[in-house]
């Protein structure tokens, strides 16, 4: 059987630049490919992939209906670069999940929710 190497969004975007800005301050996410088009970022080994959207339909209809989950093995880390940022985006402060997992919570500039967690007993 084949096995997976790698899971990537494919997110839609208004402002490409806008978007990678947005990855790439705030996540710490680095260009990996670009252009006006069709862009992808990376970390760690993990990409997304972000495509200009082909017009306002497109963003009307995924605006506050997508979403990321990121997890990671340092969420206090990202928290202490994210938290400071809460003026300029729509962020929900570290919580406990009944499913195991801390997490916080932000929208990108295409109101894309991204979940970022970690195992609660390993944080």
């Amino acid at each position: 059987m084949t096995t997976i190497k790698r899971i990537s969004p494919m997110l839609a975007v208004a402002d490409m630049a806008e978007s990678i800005a947005f990855y790439g301050d705030v996540l710490g996410f680095a260009v990996q490919m670009q252009s006006a088009e069709y862009s992808i970022v990376a970390r760690d080994g993990a990409t997304i992939h972000l495509m200009k959207a082909a017009d306002e339909k497109v963003l009307e209809c995924v605006r506050g209906h997508t979403e990321i989950y990121i997890e990671v093995d340092d969420l206090s880390a990202l928290w202490k670069h994210v938290e400071p940022l809460k003026d300029r985006y729509k962020i929900r402060g570290l919580i406990d999940q009944p499913y195991g997992m801390t997490e916080f919570h932000i929208c990108d500039p295409n109101d894309c929710l991204v979940f970022v967690g970690q195992t609660t007993n390993s944080k």
